[in-house]
C-alpha cells in the first residue's frame, strides 16, 4: 500500500516535480502511474507452492518424469506425504536406490533415463500427444534403443499404413528377442504398438 501511495502522490516521498511540467502534463503523467499501479496490484504474485499432494512439480515428476519406472508401491508411498522436505528426501532416495554405482558423483541410472525422456521426445512426437506419451516413446524409455529398426514409411504388401519393428536382442527380466511393431494408422505420426511379428529363425 506505501508503494502504491508513493506512486500516486510522488511529492509526498520527497521527489519534486520539474517546474517545466505544466499542471494538464502533470494530471495526465500521474492517471499513466495510478492505473499502472492499480493494474498491478490487481495481478499479484502467485502464491507459494501449498504442501499439498499436488504440487505442481512434485506432481509433475511424479506422472511425467518417472511415470513409466516408478512401482506402485513407491507411487502410493511418494502420494501419502505431506511435506515437500518429505517428497524431496524420497525422489533423492529414489534415485539412489537405483544408482548402479553408488557413492561415486554421477549417478548413470538417472542421467540415461532422462537422456531417454529428451530424446523420446524429440523423436517420437506425434501431432496429439508430445513423443514421450506415444507407445514408442513410452517404450524407448523403458527398454532403451532398440538394437535393431525396420522403418516402413510407406506400408508394406501387408499393410498401407506406416510401421516400424523394433527388435531387443536382450531385454533384462524379460528375455531374448523381444519384437516391437508400432503403426501409424491415422497419418498423423502416432504410431501405436501392433501385435508383433513372429520371430525370424537365426
Amino acid at each position: 500500500m506505501n508503494r502504491i501511495q508513493r506512486l500516486l502522490h510522488p511529492h509526498h516521498a520527497g521527489v519534486q516535480r520539474p517546474q517545466t511540467w505544466t499542471p494538464l502534463l502533470a494530471a495526465v503523467v500521474l492517471l499513466i502511474t495510478a492505473a499502472a499501479a492499480v493494474a498491478a496490484w490487481q495481478h499479484p504474485a502467485p502464491p507459494p507452492p501449498s504442501t499439498g499432494a499436488a504440487v505442481s512439480p512434485y506432481l509433475r515428476w511424479l506422472n511425467e518424469d518417472v511415470a513409466y519406472i516408478i512401482a506402485d508401491e513407491e507411487r502410493a508411498a511418494f502420494t501419502r506425504l505431506a511435506t515437500d522436505p518429505e517428497r524431496a528426501r524420497f525422489i533423492e532416495q529414489f534415485w539412489l536406490r537405483r544408482d548402479p554405482t553408488p557413492g561415486t558423483p554421477n549417478n548413470e541410472f538417472k542421467v540415461e533415463h532422462y537422456r531417454r525422456i529428451s530424446y523420446a521426445s524429440q523423436r517420437f512426437p506425434s501431432q496429439t500427444r508430445p513423443g514421450w506419451q506415444t507407445d514408442r516413446g513410452r517404450l524407448y524409455i523403458i527398454y532403451g534403443p532398440p538394437d535393431e529398426i525396420e522403418s516402413h514409411t510407406s506400408g508394406s504388401a501387408t499393410t498401407r499404413f506406416p510401421y516400424d519393428i523394433w527388435l531387443y536382442h536382450h531385454v533384462q527380466g524379460i528375455g531374448n528377442n523381444l519384437f516391437l511393431q508400432f503403426v501409424d494408422k491415422t497419418g498423423n505420426g502416432d504410431y501405436r504398438s501392433a501385435p508383433s511379428p513372429s520371430p525370424s529363425p537365426r
